[in-house]
Parts: C-alpha cells; sequence; structure tokens
C-alpha cells in the first residue's frame, strides 16, 4: 500500500467528514504506446488504482479498483507524466471528497466504488483531452492502493 487516500469520520451533523489525499508522485503511468515522432501526436500512458474502502464498526472491506489513461501526446501537446499525475491526483480528490463525504456508515461499499467512478469519468475525461477512467486496469500497470477509507 502506498500511502492513505482518505479517511473518514462522522461528523457533528451526522456527515462523512473525509480528510487525506493522494499526491499525484504516488500515481505511477507507464507507457504502453510511444508517441508517432512524425505526426507530432499519439502515445498511451496508463495507471492502475484501487481504494480500499472499511467499514469501521465491522471491518468489512472493499478494493474500489479502475484505471487512469492518457495520451502521451495529444493535439493541445505532449502530457508530460508529471501532468498526468497531477490531474489524474486532483480530479481522484475531488471526486472522493465529494462522493464519499456523504457517504453513511450503513452506505454499500460497492455502491460507493461505482458511485466513486461513475463522477470520476467525466472529470477525467474533461481534464485532458483524450484521458478516460476505465473500469479495468491495463495488463501492464502495476497497482497502486491506496486505503483506507474508514466509515
Amino acid at each position: 500500500m502506498v500511502g492513505t487516500l482518505l479517511h473518514g469520520c462522522m461528523g457533528p451533523s451526522g456527515a462523512t467528514v473525509v480528510t487525506g489525499l493522494t499526491e499525484p508522485k504516488q500515481i505511477r503511468f507507464v507507457t504502453v504506446v510511444k508517441p508517432d515522432l512524425e505526426e507530432g501526436v499519439g502515445g498511451w500512458q496508463v495507471s492502475c488504482i484501487h481504494i480500499r474502502l472499511t467499514r469501521s464498526g465491522t471491518g468489512e472491506s472493499f478494493l474500489c479498483r479502475f484505471g487512469i489513461e492518457m495520451p502521451v501526446r495529444n493535439r493541445e501537446g505532449p502530457v508530460s507524466v508529471p501532468l498526468a499525475q497531477r490531474v489524474a491526483s486532483e480530479r481522484i480528490n475531488e471526486t472522493a471528497y465529494s462522493v464519499l463525504g456523504s457517504a453513511t456508515p450503513a452506505s454499500p461499499l460497492g455502491v460507493l466504488c461505482e458511485t466513486l467512478k461513475g463522477a470520476l469519468a467525466p472529470r477525467i475525461a474533461g481534464s485532458i483531452v483524450g484521458a478516460m477512467m476505465t473500469y479495468r486496469c491495463h495488463k501492464d500497470t502495476v497497482p497502486v492502493e491506496f486505503g483506507d477509507f474508514v466509515l
């Protein structure tokens, strides 16, 4: 496990309080397709993210898995690994705060995972032309596990 993504606890209003964050350097991108140097565009880099969601009262746990894929170079220019890491980290953090912050101790962990992925996909796609969140990780990636998000 690389580090803590988020930690949650019940606040005074009954809502989950979310603290913590992913750091860009924690997200590992692997180039799986080199860009076409003649065309000046293309190439593909991928990352695999695992977020462990855990229910504090029972210890029940669910591993939320997804991939982040980005071009190496698109029509707007190069997408360096540090840029890909920063954008992925920012989108994961803001989405996790939004989705998981509204969770309750009774929220089904699998449903929270699917809600997180559903909210993350358009945020990733809207950040960099050609970028996407995938429901499966590319075979050439090494998963980076973040956790625990405790409900």
